[in-house]
């Protein structure tokens, strides 16, 4: 069972050839968040991994739960479930512009990958508890993956 992850430049060129499929008026499959929104919050998400957003605490429940799900993705290789809670930074319930939304997505990703070559990335996630630069390749392969499959990329 390959597990994707953005180390690979086999899978970080994938998710860049799909977001390039993406159009303005890509229908989702599911979810409330229309194309422009979902790479704008998919642009915030890989923020968290830069250090350019930091999210708030969460009580010892929520970390275990988060801990836990972060094990079970690298054990079953599966993915994000449909309409899963997200920390309210994170949430875009806002208008965004398509094509500054891709951009700037496309640029992060190139500041994610520059940061893992640089292991520059954090050791801690704030759901997700340590995390290793494997962890957010891996995770954030899938969180990207999750949202290009709701728009059916």
């Amino acid at each position: 069972m390959v597990k994707k992850s953005l180390h690979n430049p086999v899978y970080f060129e994938e998710i860049i050839h799909r977001i390039s499929l993406l159009t303005e008026n890509t229908p989702q499959r599911w979810g409330r968040m229309n194309a422009s929104r979902m790479l704008t919050h998919c642009d915030l998400v890989l923020k968290v991994a830069l250090g350019k957003i930091e999210l708030p605490e969460i009580n010892i429940f929520f970390e275990t739960i988060g801990a836990v799900t972060k094990v079970e993705m690298q054990i079953f290789n599966n993915g994000i479930p449909r309409n899963m809670p997200t920390f309210r930074k994170l949430i875009v319930n806002f208008e965004c512009d398509f094509n500054a939304s891709r951009t700037n997505l496309l640029n992060t990703l190139k500041d994610f990958r520059t940061a893992s070559e640089n292991k520059a990335l954090p050791d801690r996630h704030r759901l997700f508890g340590k995390m290793t630069e494997k962890d957010w390749g891996f995770l954030e392969y899938k969180h990207l993956d999750h949202h290009l499959k709701q728009f059916n990329v």
